[in-house]
């Protein structure tokens, strides 16, 4: 096992010197390994020429100068790559060299058998084009063998053994040793060829796993499926949802007093934690604008209970707010806006895009959060008519909201049958709410 060892190390050591020949900083890493495994085969290729050249030169057969010259100039291309670090120029070399001398060197032994099939070398062009360029430029390649080696054989039949013929028994061992070590050589190029093809589907699954799993970050699931399989704009009317807006009371000058790394990874804990709410009660976050959270309820997959879910996300905000287990020991507040109806859902652009929402409900929602007041939860009349039964809201009056004139708002407190926390509400409405609380029979909570 040490001797073992000991050679598995040798190995390792000699293959990442070799690795080292034409070598370059600025190659990928994809470059990197093909420029290693072909100066493996390359140098593996070597000896087996030598030897052959030696073999056939011994037995008193020119022919061995054929393989010598083949090796002098494998040789010769590998120095220069060392150099010019230029890899397509050493394959080229390398499939005319492994193409040319084998097959040719079967017309002056006499054809396919004579010859041992020493052509069948001729086959590593056509393989190191696929392995190490195009299928396109493998097809050239594997056609010009097919015509070489082809040709050559026919010529050798015809033509005959130019010097005496070899004997038998070394005719048999060198065509058995041809279909030996070429065919291990092919055997260990389509097995890294294999076992690159499986790396790179794996590591192009874990890129797709990864885009994906940003995508489903930006987009709800659905939409991404749409945005992959249609190219026209996408773009969803829904008659009924409910629109949150959440502002952080202050955010300027309490971001005035600390350094900017700071603030930033406040507002990443807190939204976080809101992030966290809305896969709870399963609503879509929108998207934040400054220190301002958005999230809706009944896109982009309907459901009745919209305007409900969303409340309980609110509630849930305002707990967290005064948690110090949660976002409470931050120190913020929270100005909150509710309100339901029809919104227009769609992805607009091509970069650097993103699901958002359009109408007056959303418009209106916005206004909910910006006219509240701190520590409250405000919601319109659509929204109130939703939560009545369920809720208890504290009627806050008619206020005057840009853009829609005087509008009925009121205040969420909590779910009926809750116990009152101390910070409910904060208190009563000012006086001045007071006097515009709204009198019809439906004003008041239910």
């Amino acid at each position: 096992m040490h001797l073992l060892d000991r050679m598995q190390a040798a190995a390792g050591r000699v293959t990442a010197r070799l690795a080292l020949i034409g070598a370059d900083p600025r190659d990928d890493e994809d470059l990197r390994a093909r420029k290693a495994l072909l100066i493996l085969i390359s140098v593996l290729i070597l000896p087996v020429a030598a030897l052959w050249g030696g073999l056939y030169l011994a037995l008193g057969s020119p022919v061995g100068v054929v393989p010598l010259v083949y090796f002098g100039v494998l040789l010769g291309a590998i120095a220069v790559f060392s150099r010019t670090r230029d890899f397509p120029w050493l394959l080229r070399v390398g499939q005319l060299d492994i193409l040319l001398a084998p097959t040719l060197s079967m017309i002056p032994l006499g054809g396919f058998l004579d010859s041992a099939g020493v052509g069948l070398w001729g086959i590593l062009a056509p393989l190191g084009a696929l392995v190490f360029s195009e299928v396109a430029s493998a097809a050239r390649w594997y056609v010009a063998y097919l015509v070489v080696f082809l040709g050559s054989g026919l010529a050798g039949e015809l033509i005959g053994p130019v010097w005496t013929p070899l004997p038998g028994w070394f005719t048999s061992t060198m065509l058995a040793l041809n279909i030996a070590v070429g065919g291990t050589i092919v055997f260990t190029l389509l097995a890294v060829f294999a076992s690159q093809r499986r790396a790179a589907l794996a590591a192009l699954r874990q890129e797709q796993a990864k885009s994906e799993t940003l995508l489903l970050n930006i987009l709800p699931r659905s939409i991404a499926e749409k945005l992959k399989a249609e190219t026209q704009p996408i773009a969803d009317q829904f008659e009924s949802a409910s629109i949150l807006f959440a502002d952080v009371v202050d955010f300027t000058p309490w971001s005035e007093r600390l350094r900017p790394a700071e603030v930033v990874g406040c507002l990443d804990h807190l939204f976080s934690h809101f992030d966290a709410l809305a896969e709870r009660h399963g609503l879509e976050k929108i998207k934040t604008i400054g220190d301002c959270y958005m999230v809706a309820a009944g896109v982009p997959a309907p459901r009745p209970d919209h305007a409900r879910a969303l409340a309980l996300m609110a509630l849930d905000m305002l707990e967290a707010m005064r948690s110090e287990d949660e976002v409470g020991h931050l120190g913020l507040e929270l100005r909150v806006g509710i309100n339901s109806g029809p919104v227009v859902a769609g992805v607009i652009g091509r970069k650097r895009f993103l699901y958002d929402l359009w109408g007056d409900a959303v418009n209106t929602a916005s206004r909910m959060e910006s006219h509240g007041k701190p520590g409250r939860i405000q919601i319109s009349r659509a929204t109130y008519d939703l939560l009545a039964d369920e809720f208890e809201c504290e009627p806050r009056g008619t206020i005057a909201v840009k853009g829609k004139g005087a509008v009925e708002v009121w205040y969420l407190i909590r779910r009926r049958g809750d116990r009152p926390s101390a910070d409910d509400g904060a208190s009563e409405p000012p006086l001045a709410d007071r006097r515009h609380a709204p009198t019809a029979p439906n004003a008041g909570p239910r």
